[in-house]
């Protein structure tokens, strides 16, 4: 019987357990996620943390990046040094938590940990004799509620329902533990794993909580797991020069898993955005983006001068439970059109929004929008007062525009300033508008109703449409007449 390794007590320790234990190679950023995953939850002080840094950690990685084996070695882990702690895995599907429970299965029939298994592995849970349990929950919200553990994975966020994602937010709790002698108390914590593969999906608003600080990011790509490269591969020839710049050729750069010939035959054979998306962690796809037009970097800039020229023009979007979207423009005498400010809020009556515009501090009365952009809908009356949102804005003496075209005449408005056909944009964005910024880009359409050409109405649909509201009543649609060859 070969017992397991002593327990952990630094990070270099940890690396030594991976490695000697079963046989398991970390390449840098892989090391660092297992040593938060291991150390964060009892004794953040080793990774020099303390209580109030972040327990919850988030991995994105590459597909094939070893997301899922990391994990089912971080299982392993938490259940060999910390008796009786309980875990589960959540899987995008149930396929997917299957995958980590094989790689745990055979990581566990390793010699220094085959003796630790209490009783029989079923297929979909594990117990050893200390008192550790892990099970894999199906992804259901009946699955996970009522759940107790101190460790919740979550492989492949992306494809997660997210009201499963919200419900598994409450499952944790700590748990005092006792490993030779010594007591800890293990805080509970949930870890998410998985590729970004679309611009407006979970994974980019659990990451976006991670700059928020709200949990710890650990992020790598393909050149992150590269092998080391020898002489049979040629700097100037190889076609992953561009991500690699040669750092795998690096003596001192851990090995990584994936094979130089591997990562040449995945990149031969898919699109550079998928490429970008899947294997170098850049950037999400954009395949089902309604304005891919919009880049950041090319549209998003700091407020100009505003000369006596230009013209102030709004864009409104009503709501209530949803919130009311309102965007400041700032017509130039060239026609560029500046969005210098937003205004995003829910279960405000109109006549706050109105207040809102009319004292908008952006000057004296040339500053009075000439007029404001908005859905037609809004001349509609209101059951109980008679007066249509349109009238009464009109009766706060602000001029209103609502001129009537499809959903897609107005998007073709607004593609022809993002990117025109000839010339160079004629619509920018302030930094100060983060929430448009965004909308702009998570805007969608839905993936599971091929046929439709109607974007996803999920949320930035309302930011998009105060926008296309302003350029629809600023921009004449064209037109084209259908006519027969003779």
């Amino acid at each position: 019987m070969t017992p397991p390794p002593k327990r952990p007590a630094s990070v270099e320790e940890l690396s030594h357990c991976v490695r000697d234990a079963l046989e398991v190679q970390l390449s840098a950023m892989p090391r660092r996620y297992l040593a938060h995953a291991f150390f964060a939850d009892h004794m953040p002080e080793v990774l020099g943390n303390t209580q109030d840094d972040p327990i919850d950690a988030v991995v994105w990685a590459n597909r094939g990046g070893g997301k899922t084996f990391l994990g089912a070695v971080a299982t392993l882990l938490d259940m060999v040094y910390k008796p009786g702690i309980e875990v589960r895995i959540l899987g995008g599907s149930l396929e997917q938590a299957q995958r980590m429970h094989a790689h745990l299965r055979h990581l566990f029939s390793m010699p220094a940990f085959r003796d630790l298994i209490d009783g029989r592995v079923t297929d979909r849970k594990l117990s050893l004799t200390n008192g550790s349990h892990l099970e894999l929950l199906a992804q259901s919200q009946a699955s996970v509620r009522g759940t107790r553990i101190q460790k919740l994975r979550c492989d492949e966020v992306e494809l997660f329902d997210p009201a499963v994602w919200d419900a598994a937010q409450l499952t944790t709790r700590s748990k005092t533990i006792e490993y030779d002698g010594e007591e800890f108390t293990i805080r509970g914590s949930i870890e998410a794993l998985s590729t970004m593969h679309r611009a407006h999906g979970l994974m980019r608003d659990v990451v976006e909580q991670c700059e928020d600080g709200a949990r710890r990011l650990y992020k790598w790509g393909v050149v992150d797991v590269l092998e080391h490269c020898d002489d049979r591969y040629d700097c100037e020839t190889c076609p992953l020069f561009k991500e690699c710049q040669g750092s795998a050729k690096q003596s001192d750069r851990p090995s990584g898993h994936l094979s130089i010939a591997d990562a040449v035959s995945l990149k031969g054979r898919v699109s550079l955005s998928t490429w970008d998306a899947e294997m170098r962690c850049e950037r999400p796809k954009s395949d089902d983006a309604v304005l891919p037009e919009f880049d950041r970097d090319v549209h998003v800039r700091e407020l100009p001068d505003i000369e006596e020229g230009h013209r102030w023009v709004l864009g409104m979007d009503f709501g209530y439970r949803s919130p009311t979207v309102i965007v400041w423009g700032a017509l130039s005498a060239e026609g560029v059109l500046h969005i210098v400010r937003e205004r995003v809020a829910s279960r405000c009556l109109l006549g706050e929004h109105i207040d809102a515009i009319l004292g908008d501090g952006l000057g004296d009365e040339d500053s009075k929008p000439e007029w404001i952009g908005i859905d037609p809908a809004g001349w509609q009356g209101n059951a109980q007062t008679g007066l249509s949102d349109a009238q009464q804005i009109q009766r706060a003496g602000l001029s209103v525009r609502a001129r009537r075209t499809t959903v897609r005449a107005g998007l073709d408005l607004l593609r022809a300033r993002l990117r025109p056909a000839d010339g160079e944009p004629t619509l920018f964005i302030s930094p100060a508008c983060e929430h448009l910024i965004e909308s702009l880009e998570r805007y969608h359409y839905d993936m599971q109703r091929p046929m439709s050409e109607e974007p996803a109405k999920d949320g930035p649909d309302h930011a998009v449409d105060a926008l296309r509201y302003l350029v629809t009543n600023l921009d004449r649609p064209g037109s084209l007449k259908a006519g027969s060859y003779l």
